[in-house]
């Protein structure tokens, strides 16, 4: 049993990823050491390569390979407009959209009174500093519609009353969604942004 011991950590590793338990984790590995070649290999190349190099941007928070990411760094994208996220998972999915051209700031997290979390633990002092560093004109909110995502666009926006235009996403029914499934927040929501036909 002893000569399997790295296997089985490797697949208590992988059971500790989001979306993965110890059955997929266990598929996951099984399939990757049979094509240990084509896959194990080169996985394990591009971990190790990604493990010494990521870092956090020190200006807007996303992960990057150098101190200032890619996206800060692309003069082209410095349009006065800045999309205020949670988290690097929500500044990907913005990006892979391919819509917003301008520039991002990952507050990493949201506030939270239960938890502790105040502004000085997520990024906003941050945030304020860089509106009138980088001629900011409009702060999008793209924050989650949760009570802790609307608490912090409401701090946010207090915060920054009066020195730019302040957005948010629209909230409502999604493109392809049916009535029938949607809850009564999202609804209520679509309803109140309805807008002329």
């Amino acid at each position: 049993m002893s000569a399997n011991r790295e296997i089985e950590n490797l697949i208590e590793l992988m059971a500790k990823l989001p979306g993965l338990g110890p059955r997929s984790a266990r598929r996951a590995v099984l399939h990757l050491i049979r094509k240990r070649a084509l896959l194990l290999t080169p996985l394990a190349d591009a971990m190790q390569e990604v493990a010494a190099t990521a870092r956090e941007c020190l200006n807007c928070g996303n992960v990057a390979t150098s101190d200032i990411c890619d996206i800060c760094q692309d003069n082209r994208r410095a349009n006065g407009e800045l999309c205020v996220v949670e988290d690097v998972a929500d500044l990907w999915a913005m990006e892979r959209s391919g819509v917003f051209k301008g520039r991002y700031h990952v507050l990493g997290g949201t506030l939270s009174a239960l938890d502790a979390v105040g502004p000085e633990e997520l990024r906003i002092p941050k945030l304020l500093d860089r509106i009138p560093g980088e001629h900011v004109t409009e702060v999008i909110l793209a924050l989650n519609a949760t009570v802790e995502g609307q608490t912090t666009a409401h701090y946010i926006a207090d915060q920054l009353e009066g020195q730019v235009k302040l957005t948010s996403l629209a909230q409502g029914v999604p493109i392809g969604g049916e009535l029938d499934y949607l809850d009564d927040g999202t609804i209520s929501a679509a309803l109140r942004a309805r807008k002329e036909f």
